[in-house]
């Protein structure tokens, strides 16, 4: 059923990240990043989801947190030439911290595996997908101290691979993933604007494509996927998932691709390393995932194909490389 009321919080959560990118004052950044706020939260009530509260109470409670931190360093730092005081440091590291907060970046991440697993998945492709737009295009902003960058983007990487591995919870699976993600997705901000747009926009696309199969399906834990008895969509799902672990030839590799390139000309190969290292325990619970739905728990797999699909997985096959080809030659 349509509701009204979630078409204008919608708008207005686009809105309030578009006013955020493109101030001029870090005042009206910090009101963007309000409306984005207050505009989200109805977006996260679900009259049958009992979770749903508590869900939005955590996340307003740190978001107002992460925006109380944000106000008092631009106060700090535009009222720093009246106390004679060089606030720089201190200022930089406050306002980092309150921008990767609000994105949910690890270790400041205490909120947002909880957040995720109490809302509905509408909901959760917003939070996973814009929510982090604004944030990652204010830090492109700001001048970080590169070990700042550095001590967030490993932490959001070994945390985000470490504690997804015991969860069963897809919400929390895909969270901890997300958190992954934004360790790359900093790390290509910090080579070039482009790199970040290309990697934000390729992930948002690979996690519409799996939630709405999770959604379709309803499934909320691993043991449910052998729910998908369509092949044709299965293996649809079980692609996203290798492609959204940054598995080549899928098309999720190519941002991964650019950034270890981009990282590696900049001689930062220890981060590289270490990148990859925690890339790959993300990649071995996506094919943990895959290899349940697809062989263990049901005998109707992608090897069982009928006439009736048989030309739809074909062409699912071949489409994957089509694709890595012309992301390719777009970059």
């Amino acid at each position: 059923m349509f509701k009204f009321f979630k078409l204008l919080f919608f708008s207005t959560l686009i809105t309030g990240s578009l006013i955020s990118i493109s101030s001029l004052s870090w005042f009206s950044t910090w009101i963007g990043l309000e409306i984005n706020l207050l505009s989200f939260i109805p977006l996260m009530k679900t009259p049958s989801n009992k979770y749903s509260s508590e869900s939005i109470s955590k996340y307003f409670m740190t978001q107002a947190m992460a925006s109380f931190i944000l106000l008092f360093s631009i106060i700090m730092f535009t009222n720093s030439k009246v106390f004679n005081m060089d606030l720089t440091n201190l200022t930089s590291i406050l306002m980092s911290s309150a921008i990767f907060m609000k994105m949910g970046a690890a270790p400041l991440h205490f909120w947002f595996p909880e957040v995720a697993s109490g809302i509905s998945w509408n909901s959760n492709l917003i939070l996973l997908t814009w929510q982090k737009l604004a944030p990652m295009i204010i830090l492109s902003y700001m001048s970080l101290m590169p070990s700042l960058m550095i001590m967030f983007i490993l932490s959001s990487s070994i945390i985000g691979s470490l504690l997804g591995l015991n969860q069963t919870c897809m919400r929390k699976i895909l969270a901890y993933s997300s958190i992954n993600h934004i360790s790359w997705m900093v790390s290509s901000l910090m080579c070039s604007i482009n790199t970040f747009l290309i990697y934000f926009t390729i992930y948002s696309f690979m996690n519409l494509v799996i939630i709405n199969n999770l959604k379709m399906w309803k499934i909320s834990f691993m043991s449910q996927i052998n729910m998908m008895k369509n092949n044709p969509q299965k293996l649809v799902f079980v692609m996203n998932l290798f492609s959204l672990g940054g598995l080549p030839p899928f098309v999720g590799f190519i941002p991964k691709w650019m950034t270890i390139n981009q990282l590696s000309n900049n001689s930062m190969f220890f981060l590289t390393t270490m990148l990859i290292i925690f890339t790959l325990i993300t990649l071995f619970f996506y094919l943990r995932i895959s290899f349940s739905s697809l062989t263990l728990y049901t005998n109707n797999t992608i090897f069982n194909l009928n006439k009736n699909n048989i030309y739809q997985s074909i062409i699912l096959l071949l489409s994957t490389p089509i694709i890595v080809i012309m992301s390719s030659m777009m970059t």
